[in-house]
């Protein structure tokens, strides 16, 4: 999800959690074309290790010398893993024939996951994530086949198809149809809202595990099912904030960032109703903002 789980916002949402109950994180995705990245530059979007719960890389792009590279560089890196992502389904992404524009050509999929599967051996695992299908699902099997067939050691499928972007309805059985064609994990991804839609997809589907995206920019939570008070939800988000600034981020682009998530946030019951949503987005002044969420983050409650 690029410009919103940056190092800062992945740092502090590791911290609230144990590996049991998540057990993974990836990086905004590199868009990778014609240059590949050097070590130092995936550093910086890898960004330091704050506990157990492994991090891996995701690049996109076609070039597949330059992802090849890159992967070299991602070695170099303290990565859990690299992540090849063949689902982002826009515009910018079909325009360089990245991203799920490769999901029309299966074979071109299977050869670049292969070049960083070469590249990385035995050392870092690579792992590929797709979507169900470019304008339709029909051939979701034989996409999945062409990520194990590179040499991918996890596969993750969204469920919608490049043409449905993020609409309401999902179809979870294609998951299903993914993982009875693969002999890889595989990670279910797309229409999960709450904590309990995690063993509810892994139950439908067969699924290995689930990948949530939107759904932890409402509530970081979600992967343990914590419910947490008004004061925690504020807390991480002027923890968030505090982050960003330590990375040279401004009053503007902090409180720019806070209203990307209070747009959809719902943890700890923060926002009352839709006129305090409202109020929190039609604040003009970065700093009025950024001070009333302080505000929040230090009251306390006396029984």
């Amino acid at each position: 999800m690029e410009g919103v789980t940056d190092p800062c916002y992945r740092a502090v949402l590791l911290t609230r959690h144990r590996p049991e109950d998540l057990g993974g994180a990836c990086t905004e995705f590199l868009r990778v074309v014609d240059h590949p990245y050097r070590p130092s530059q995936v550093g910086r979007h890898l960004g330091p290790g704050v506990n157990s719960i492994p991090v891996g890389v995701q690049l996109m792009g076609s070039h597949e010398s330059a992802l090849a590279a890159t992967a070299e560089s991602v070695l170099q890196t303290d990565a859990s893993f690299l992540d090849l992502n063949f689902g982002c389904p826009t515009k910018g992404a079909l325009k360089g024939c990245a991203g799920s524009a490769l999901l029309r050509e299966p074979k071109r999929l299977e050869s670049i996951v292969r070049a960083c599967v070469q590249v990385c051996g035995t050392d870092l695992p690579v792992t590929a994530k797709i979507r169900a299908g470019f304008d339709d699902a029909e051939n979701v099997e034989e996409l999945a086949r062409a990520a194990e067939a590179g040499g991918a050691s996890l596969l993750t499928v969204h469920c919608r198809t490049r043409s449905e972007h993020y609409t309401s309805e999902v179809d979870w059985t294609r998951i299903t149809r993914a993982v009875e064609a693969v002999e890889i994990p595989v990670c279910g991804n797309g229409g999960v809202q709450v904590h309990a839609d995690l063993e509810r997809m892994r139950s439908v589907t067969g699924c290995a595990y689930v990948m949530v995206g939107h759904a932890a920019l409402a509530d970081p939570w979600i992967f343990s099912g914590q419910e947490v008070t008004a004061q925690a939800a504020a807390e991480f988000l002027h923890e968030y904030s505090l982050a960003l600034e330590s990375a040279g981020a401004g009053p503007r682009k902090r409180a720019a960032r806070l209203k990307q998530l209070l747009k959809v946030w719902s943890a700890g019951r923060l926002i009352t109703d839709a006129a305090d949503r409202q109020s929190w987005m039609a604040e003009r002044d970065p700093e009025r903002l950024l001070v009333a969420m302080e505000a929040r983050a230090r009251v306390r409650v006396t029984p």
